[in-house]
């Protein structure tokens, strides 16, 4: 779908990354520090196969590269000391940064921020949910429906000096059942751009061609339809969906 094939190599491991929930490693692999995920740390889960969530990041980057938004860190499937699995770019992140903050109710700013919803915190004080209102978020957001994104943590959203946004931790996509769970709610009922369509009749697009190739080895029949009605629904609205079913709208913790 895009660029040269990452190097070959031995996978070196050199650290863990125990805030995930699934085994999750830093790693180098010759001169790219990497983000390692074996199939074999991977949890069950009651409502995913087991054994899919690296093919799904993997199918994630691609509609990534669809679009052409870069919302997803250069992802692809190898093999390291613990087996078959996911690599991903590491990438240094802009700790001065928040995509995604709670702040105290009533002091949300007056402008470049979106509200999704209150709340009270650990200590009972009542607090809001924001996120940016920006053209990277709105892509992210796009990218969330359309992938059916069921675990859109804050901390999934990595602010990048110069203001880029990239996504990360796609293994809860794809499925067939509206999952969709996010914090990027703030949009809802806006109207897409035109650019935002274009991208997303790009990927519609590709499911004729490369991409849905592509995806034959990652997901399923009923997945790929699934992502194909996705699309259309949001081409047809021409606007961000809100929550609907009985799925909590939001995942927990948020962050």
């Amino acid at each position: 779908m895009s660029g040269a094939l990452p190097p070959g190599g031995e996978l070196e491991l050199t650290g863990r990354i125990t805030t995930a929930s699934n085994a999750t490693f830093l790693a180098q692999l010759g001169d790219l520090t990497v983000v390692y995920k074996p199939l074999s740390g991977e949890k069950p889960l009651w409502d995913f196969p087991d054994g899919t969530l690296a093919n799904r990041e993997a199918a994630a980057y691609l509609v990534s590269e669809s679009l052409g938004w870069n919302v997803v860190p250069r992802t692809w499937l190898g093999d390291g000391p613990l087996g078959a699995g996911m690599l991903q770019l590491w990438q240094e992140v802009d700790e001065t940064q928040d995509a995604v903050d709670l702040v105290s109710w009533g002091t949300m700013p007056e402008s470049g921020w979106r509200h999704v919803f209150d709340g009270r915190d650990e200590h009972d004080r009542p607090v809001s949910l924001i996120h940016e209102d920006s053209a990277e978020l709105r892509h992210m957001a796009v990218f969330d429906v359309i992938t059916n994104n069921a675990d859109r943590k804050g901390n999934h959203i990595l602010p990048m000096p110069g203001g880029h946004r990239y996504g990360v931790d796609h293994g809860l996509t794809f499925h067939e059942e509206h999952k969709l769970r996010t914090v990027l709610w703030g949009f809802v009922g806006d109207e897409l751009l035109p650019a935002e369509l274009e991208g997303v009749q790009r990927v519609r697009d590709d499911l004729d061609w490369t991409l849905g190739e592509a995806l034959v080895e990652l997901i399923t029949d009923r997945e790929r339809r699934a992502l194909r009605q996705r699309c259309d629904r949001l081409l047809q609205t021409g606007k961000f969906p809100g929550p609907r079913g009985q799925m909590p709208a939001v995942p927990w913790p948020l962050f």
